[in-house]
């Protein structure tokens, strides 16, 4: 498989442009997400404030170079063969009380521990539902960020678009607007920007005063509910949930029932707690996981007839 090219000027322009001492080249991504896989990237660079997200995304349409949008780099896989062109890292993080319910996060500021310890430490719940899960504050809504909650019965799925108010986004014809919640046509596991190339810059949530021993009773009971069902990421480095929701069914189910729970490929596991889960042994390569997914995907077709849909995105080549 031939790798794509970037014209090596065009490298040499952006990272003029952008700073020769803020752009990094052939940068391993592995480090940058939350399962550890990863190639390269051609060039990388850290936007620390929004003007600086909004140039760097600017210069990259212009020049027609790929790039690419890094938070937390949870819920993707990047291929072994690495990005070409530019990965930008959103390290924008400031996070600001505007009254007493409403609070405005940049898009690089991380849902857990960040903004949740922020707005429980003032007594407003809404994102306390979501303790525990990797991501930051443009993921969480590019994705429509969810958990099964509130404990002991957790009846419902908690949807982060429920406490969404607004957003400031650059929005894909070049120009930054504000827009309002009905803007991301929010369902689940989508927004519009899997459909627009608009990227979020901040986003305003309105919240509702809680007791702070109820906040910390629903994340203590979150934590221990993720402890028993996701692997450590620490431990077992993964994305979360390789396949999308099968309403009646479920992905981990199927799977489970066709016997592949904690089978191994190379240096990937589908893991033995939860088998919508893979992850990384050490040193597992995105090959592996591929691997284990396309295994996944034909056993379970083949074996009850149901079509698994990935949720996670692919990043670069494989």
């Amino acid at each position: 498989m031939m790798r794509s090219f970037v014209p090596e000027k065009s490298l040499e322009e952006i990272a003029a442009r952008l700073g020769q001492d803020r752009v990094e080249r052939d940068v391993p991504l592995a480090p940058h997400t939350t399962f550890k896989i990863g190639g390269p990237a051609d060039l990388f660079y850290r936007a620390r404030s929004a003007g600086e997200l909004v140039l760097a995304v600017r210069i990259a349409r212009e020049m027609e170079v790929p790039y690419f949008l890094l938070g937390a780099g949870a819920n993707i896989l990047v291929g072994d063969r690495g990005f070409r062109g530019l990965v930008i890292k959103n390290e924008v993080k400031r996070i600001l009380f505007l009254d007493e319910t409403r609070v405005k996060a940049e898009s690089g500021v991380r849902i857990h521990h960040d903004l949740i310890q922020a707005t429980v430490s003032r007594g407003l719940g809404g994102l306390h539902h979501f303790a525990g899960i990797p991501g930051t504050v443009g993921g969480a809504v590019w994705q429509n960020l969810h958990f099964l909650a509130p404990p002991p019965g957790r009846e419902r799925t908690m949807f982060i678009a429920e406490t969404v108010e607004g957003a400031t986004v650059l929005a894909e014809g070049g120009e930054v607007r504000a827009v309002d919640r009905d803007y991301f046509q929010f369902s689940y596991d989508h927004s519009v920007l899997h459909d627009r190339r608009d990227v979020v810059l901040d986003v305003t949530f309105r919240l509702e005063p809680r007791p702070r021993e109820e906040l910390q009773y629903v994340i203590s009971e979150n934590l221990k509910w993720r402890d028993d069902h996701h692997p450590d990421l620490w431990l077992y480095p993964s994305a979360g949930s390789i396949f999308r929701k099968i309403e009646g069914a479920g992905a981990g189910r199927l799977i489970d029932q066709c016997g592949l729970k904690g089978r191994v490929v190379g240096g990937a596991q589908i893991f033995y707690k939860h088998a919508n889960i893979i992850v990384n042994l050490g040193g597992a390569a995105a090959a592996d996981v591929r691997a284990l997914i396309e295994l996944a995907q034909t056993t379970v077709k083949r074996g009850l007839g149901h079509d698994l849909t990935p949720e996670i995105g692919f990043i670069g080549e494989f």
